[in-house]
């Protein structure tokens, strides 16, 4: 499932053909997704200007001049692709031009004022979509308990000592808790507890001072770094202009298995072990 870069970086590469621009002709082809999309959702859609386009956590945000956002989840397999026609060859250079042909997997497709398509491309349709006015968008159901940005102000030592006090459950399962910080899933976690050091095995409760002062920077340092990127593509995912993210090049344990620890004179070998139904990768001998 797409994490924190990977939602950012689709984000980036929808703002210069949707930011500002209007939604001449929205196509809604199931009436589901995950769920049920939202009644008369190609309607709601169609005409209205899109004022901006933000994420919370794992969910874009796309706000419309009708008064509602629209909230998209990309799911397992999902995809926003752009397209452009050959009238805006020169346009936004990176994006594919010449609008393809649909696939049964493409189940929205919103034409921009200016030719450009959007395309929601989802085979295994695990994805979401839902429209709710803006000015509560934050406490829907899928918004309302989520925990700070990693990578906004509210995200620092003292929060995350905090909510980390007196915890018993690991390192490894306290990140991913989204209540705790938004957006961190099982690739990014493991990265950021080998750059700081840390075991997932660790009690979340019991982490000592040094390591919490070395985990926020550690957090923020590989989310960033990701982004940078394009994200990580291991399965479905793509960039907006159906480019391949490049992070999982950079991994250092996550997939790594039985290779050696890329910390200068470590040696130790990466392990992979099973939390809570989910593959944790890491170093024995330099995460402690």
């Amino acid at each position: 499932m797409p994490e924190l870069p990977e939602v950012e970086t689709v984000r980036r590469g929808l703002e210069p053909v949707m930011a500002g621009k209007r939604i001449a002709r929205a196509d809604v082809r199931r009436p589901d997704l995950r769920w049920p999309l939202p009644d008369r959702l190609a309607a709601r859609l169609t005409g209205q200007r899109v004022l901006h386009l933000g994420r919370r956590s794992k969910y874009l945000l796309l706000a419309l001049s009708s008064g509602e956002t629209l909230i998209v989840h990309l799911g397992m397999s999902g995809r926003l692709l752009v397209s452009l026609p050959d009238a805006a060859r020169h346009a936004v250079a990176q994006f594919h031009h010449d609008h393809p042909a649909p696939d049964k997997h493409d189940h929205v497709v919103l034409d921009m004022e200016g030719g450009a398509r959007i395309t929601f491309n989802d085979a295994r349709r695990f994805g979401a979509m839902d429209l709710v006015a803006t000015a509560t968008a934050e406490e829907h159901w899928l918004l309302a308990g989520l925990g700070p940005e990693p990578l906004g102000n509210a995200f620092d030592e003292s929060y995350l000592a905090a909510r980390l006090a007196g915890r018993r459950t690991p390192m490894k399962a306290a990140l991913l808790d989204q209540r705790v910080v938004a957006g961190l899933g099982n690739i990014y976690v493991c990265e950021a507890l080998w750059r700081a050091r840390i075991s997932p095995r660790r009690k979340a409760g019991n982490l000592g001072q040094k390591r919490l002062q070395s985990l926020v920077p550690a957090i923020r340092a590989v989310l960033q770094d990701a982004i940078a990127a394009g994200g990580s593509s291991l399965r479905d995912y793509r960039q907006a202009d159906g480019e391949l993210g490049y992070f999982q090049h950079a991994f250092a344990v996550y997939g790594r298995e039985g290779e050696t620890c890329r910390r200068d004179a470590c040696g130790g070998t990466i392990a992979r072990i099973v939390q809570s139904g989910r593959s944790t990768f890491y170093c024995p001998g330099c995460q402690r």
